[in-house]
Parts: structure tokens; sequence; C-alpha cells
């Protein structure tokens, strides 16, 4: 091979391989909005009360797991979990406070993961105060385009001294 012939093969190679690696990244940080959007309607499906909002980003079906504060251990299926939110926002008598904190999100082809903090606040309807906050960790699958929740483990740290679940959850 020619040294002009090689020099013209690697400049090629080269250009190729950088062209792949911005698409990549793109569909990366693509991806990555797609899941912050997702999880932004989970928000303000929760602000507004509304388990079927909340729902449509979760997969439909018997092939959700997820693991939540409350019993059960853990919940099979979308309609057992649909029933769980529906349960929850019925305790608030008023409009919740919600914040998604220290959000991280990777994404790697068709199947991502993230975690977050997520405070919710609200007066149940004997007048009460509930302040809830929470770690979350989502496994997130690609399905026909749309990004969903496939597994979603939410958790409270315990004190195992006092058994106690530490519900504020402060760093």
């Amino acid at each position: 091979m020619t040294l002009k012939r090689s020099i013209v093969l690697t400049t090629a190679v080269l250009v190729v391989g950088a062209s792949l690696s911005l698409a990549v990244r793109s569909a990366s940080a693509d991806d990555k909005a797609d899941i912050q959007a997702l999880e932004k309607r989970i928000e303000d499906g929760l602000k507004a009360r509304d388990a079927k909002a909340i729902m449509a980003n979760y997969l439909p079906g018997n092939d959700l797991i997820v693991f939540d504060v409350i019993p059960p251990r853990q919940y099979k299926g979308w309609d057992a979990y649909k029933k769980d939110f529906e349960g929850f926002l019925a305790g608030c008598a008023d409009t919740p406070t919600v914040e998604f904190t220290d959000v991280t999100i990777e994404t790697a082809g068709k199947i991502a993961w993230g975690h977050s903090i997520q405070r919710i606040a609200c007066t149940d309807p004997k007048g009460g105060k509930m302040d809830l906050t929470s770690r979350v960790t989502d496994v997130y699958r690609k399905v026909k385009g749309k990004w969903l929740i496939v597994h979603e483990h939410v958790s409270v740290p315990v004190d195992l001294a006092t058994g106690k679940a530490d519900l504020s959850s402060k760093p």
C-alpha cells in the first residue's frame, strides 16, 4: 500500500469514527432528555393526583416489578402498582408538594437506569401532615420508541439501632 493510499484510508476511518461517536453521543443525549421528560411527567402527575398520567410512564402488563416503601414487599404488574398509586394519592387531601432532586440517568442502547431523591408532602384527609423523602432507583427500557420504567425500587434509610425509618432522609 502506498503512503498516499494509507493516509486516505486512515483519514476516512477517523472521519467515520468521529461521525459515529457524535451520533452515539447525540442519541444518548436525546435519550437522557426523553427520560428526564418522563420523570417530569411523573412529578406533574403526582402534583395533579392523576394515577393514570403517572402510570403512562410504566411498562404495561405483568412484567413491571416495583419494590415500594410500603407493603407488600413487591408489586408485580402495572395494575397492582396503579392501585398502589391510587391509594397513595387518595391519602392526600390537598395538592401534593413534589420535588425530584439529584436525578442521575445513564443510557446504554435500549436500556437505561437512574436514581433520584424524591420528596412528597401533603395533608392527609384527617389534617395530618405527610412528608416523605425517599431514594428511587429506576430501570428504563425503550419500547416501540418510547422510554418506560420496567423496574423501580423505592427506599428510605433505616436506623438499625431503633428499627425506625428515616422519612426525612437528609444527606
